[in-house]
């Protein structure tokens, strides 16, 4: 059974508190369970978190605009998002963190700034968000590092995406392809995860998986039915909380009912055959049908096919066995609607 690689995605959800982002990671690791059947399930794998560089981030105009929405830590976009940014100390220590809970941790770096946090530690994978796929000084100082990296593809199309992947294989081929809509959250009509189909059949040298901004957990456990090896999300320890991502993000009851269905959908997709499964033997017993009796047969009758039909269970002849049944004598009398076993006929 192949297991799914779900990254559970901080983002900004930490509001610039490393104490939420390790909250966040607990949620990550939390075991999942399957109640009906009493499965233990295998957690999400990873957390991901986003590191930015200021000074590569947006225009001085557009750093310097007012920002005034109920979800804004600063009176410019500016001083919103310097209070939204932990040091690279702080993503270190929410690395250790995580990685002592047996979880990977993933780094989406939004410019080549940020690669001063490889200083302090690797992450187990480097992440190239959609705004920076065409971004190729920021991709090839990030495939310089020899790091696997993970692309998200949401703003991107085949040309783009084949831009992207001739800059890093020069370096290395670890790499992931996620399809991705940039629109949060994504609309039901814009979502297409035949994408995914297209990219496992044009780029299956590469793992490929699914970056989800839907509302929900159907998608994620759709995408896993059709190939995704990855899953990544949004979460969150509280929806409620104040920030633009809160909302669409899943919370801890999300989280668990996602990963618990995809954990089951990875059972669900078996092998490709057609075949009877043990576990309906009882079932198939008791509900199939066998051939019986249409009328009261006294011994040395004998039987024709206008003394037969067919009725449950399912233990005795099947019609494919009709001739063994027809023409032959009955040696002890069968009430009507009876089934004919092997033993009451010669």
């Amino acid at each position: 059974m192949k297991s799914t690689y779900i990254i559970g995605e901080i983002g900004q959800n930490h509001n610039g508190s490393v104490d939420i982002a390790k909250l966040i990671v607990e949620l990550v690791a939390r075991p999942v369970r399957e109640e009906v059947f009493n499965l233990d399930l295998r957690s999400m794998d990873a957390v991901k978190m986003t590191k930015r560089d200021l000074s590569e981030e947006l225009t001085t105009s557009q750093m310097n605009r007012p920002y005034n929405t109920p979800n804004s830590f600063g009176k410019t976009y500016g001083e919103h998002r310097a209070f939204l940014e932990l040091s690279d100390e702080q993503h270190f220590e929410v690395y250790k963190y995580a990685k002592s809970l047996g979880l990977d941790f993933i780094e989406t770096l939004c410019a080549k700034g940020c690669l001063s946090l490889l200083k302090l530690f690797t992450p187990d994978s480097l992440k190239v968000a959609s705004r920076d796929l065409t971004n190729l000084p920021l991709l090839e100082a990030m495939a310089e590092t020899k790091i696997p990296i993970i692309l998200s593809t949401g703003m991107a199309g085949k040309k783009e995406l084949d831009d992207a992947l001739d800059v890093i294989t020069k370096y290395h081929s670890d790499i992931s392809i996620l399809h991705c809509v940039s629109q949060y959250p994504t609309a039901p009509d814009n979502l297409n995860l035949n994408t995914i189909r297209y990219l496992k059949k044009h780029y299956g040298q590469y793992r490929i998986g699914f970056s989800d901004h839907t509302i929900g957990i159907s998608a994620p456990v759709v995408a896993v039915g059709m190939g995704a090896e990855i899953i990544e999300k949004h979460i969150t320890i509280d929806r409620r909380m104040k920030g633009t991502d809160q909302a669409g993000s899943l919370g801890p009851d999300g989280v668990n009912r996602m990963v618990r269905d995809i954990r089951v959908a990875e059972r669900w997709m078996g092998t490709e055959d057609l075949y009877i499964d043990k576990s309906i033997a009882e079932a198939r017993i008791k509900l199939e049908r066998s051939i019986a009796t249409k009328r009261a047969m006294k011994a040395g009758e004998i039987i024709t096919k206008e003394d037969v039909h067919m009725l449950s269970p399912g233990d005795g002849f099947k019609w494919k066995q009709v001739d063994e049944v027809v023409g032959k004598v009955v040696t002890s009398d069968i009430a009507a609607n009876e089934i004919i076993y092997p033993n009451l006929i010669k």
